[in-house]
């Protein structure tokens, strides 16, 4: 099947025009930001948008009900988020937000920086489509499980090659990495003229034309990837004795004003995929005083809460098409205790159609507000979704 509709991925240059207003999404490669970038971010939400920053699946935020575009795009280009107007849209770069600090095995943010400027300095690939993911896995298998276009996994001194999220069996050096997930996405780009497809796992076929322009022959067995992994919340020991912080954000909304509170510990911010935070390179001292400030304002250091377990789409009043405030509903879920720990349990059939109030998952739940699913992870995880008439659960 060709597509029939031109990728319509947001940036910040095209917003999308949600149903409560104009939306805009920020790439963050390797969500690295530095603590002065997340204050121009938690200032540009409260003076320009609807005083929140929306962290995202692949580690990059949103601000919605935009205000000013043209002054968003000039505060963002002065912090050195927006450094090219042509490609901004495609530096969809997601790493292993502990590499480098937190086990692994190798430390491939110095990639993720590498990979993006390649980008950038290559005019075609501008022509990417917004919906392409590039992931950089250090080896604990992380991003991986993102499944990908097109990435790399750390494996014992070099890499192995991933293509629509499996690993090819190709493996490369540290210093043929970047060049080689460059001339993945040149590629892809030639297959993507005849199909028009925006994802490489949408095209017949399109795994092994790939590896054919690579000119590479696999070396190793391939690896299994798993499907789900720790999310890294709580007090988390750097190897060089510093502590890193993992907090969880309640649905990925982080208001401007706990977003200030996080620039103000003057430590770079990574965002991950999971739509959470990890603040790194702490004393002691000063990790305690983070969370004695931070947790009372809604960011989550226990790895045992049950927001850690949900996820929902945008719902009402942001998407026209939900058929409901999902996003209410699961709040509501999670405060009576309806979200429930444990492991996922294949709902009853004849459980069709139930109120909100009605509906108690236990496990790994998304919400979403119609059959779309928008927002949906990846892995096993139980789908509550909206019709017009109640909800109705699926479970993997």
């Amino acid at each position: 099947m060709t597509r029939s509709t031109p990728d319509s991925c947001p940036g910040v240059l095209r917003l999308h025009e949600a149903a409560d207003g104009p939306l805009a999404r920020i790439r963050v490669p390797g969500g690295r930001l530095e603590s002065a970038q997340v204050q121009v971010l938690a200032e540009a939400a409260h003076d320009l948008g609807n005083g929140d920053l929306e962290l995202t699946s692949r580690g990059n935020v949103q601000l919605r009900q935009v205000r000013d575009a043209g002054e968003l795009a000039a505060r963002l280009a002065t912090a050195g988020l927006l450094p090219s107007r042509t490609h901004e849209r495609v530096r969809n770069i997601v790493a292993s937000p502990l590499s480098g600090r937190v086990g692994g095995f190798a430390d491939v943010h110095g990639l993720a920086t590498d990979l993006d400027i390649g980008l950038q300095a290559d005019a075609r690939l501008a022509d990417l489509p917004g919906r392409v993911l590039f992931t950089l896995d250090d080896g604990r298998g992380d991003v991986s499980t993102l499944r990908g276009d097109i990435g790399i996994q750390a494996v014992g001194d070099g890499f192995a090659v991933l293509l629509a999220g499996a690993d090819t069996g190709i493996r490369v050096t540290p210093d043929e990495a970047v060049t080689v997930m460059l001339d993945a996405a040149r590629g892809f780009l030639d297959l993507r003229a005849e199909s028009g497809q925006w994802r490489l796992h949408e095209i017949p076929g399109g795994v092994e034309k790939v590896i054919e322009t690579l000119d590479r022959s696999p070396a190793g067995a391939p690896l299994e990837l798993g499907a789900t992994h720790d999310i890294p919340i709580g007090w988390l020991e750097q190897d060089n004795g510093l502590v890193a912080l993992g907090a969880g954000v309640r649905l990925g909304t982080l208001p401007a004003r706990v977003a200030e509170f996080l620039a103000a510990v003057e430590r770079p911010v990574f965002l991950t995929p999971w739509r959470s935070v990890v603040l790194p390179d702490l004393e002691e001292g000063p990790a305690e005083t983070v969370v004695r400030v931070l947790a009372p304002m809604g960011l989550i250091f226990d790895a045992r809460s049950p927001w850690l377990q949900v996820s929902a789409c945008a719902g009402r009043p942001g998407c026209a098409k939900s058929h409901t405030d999902v996003r209410a509903d699961l709040t509501d879920a999670v405060e009576t205790g309806r979200a429930l720990p444990g492991e996922a349990e294949r709902p009853n059939p004849a459980e069709a159609s139930l109120d909100a109030a009605e509906v108690a998952v236990a496990g790994r739940q998304h919400w979403s507000g119609c059959e779309r699913r928008c927002g949906r992870p990846t892995g096993p995880v139980t789908d509550i979704v909206a019709t017009g008439n109640g909800y109705h659960v699926d479970a993997d």
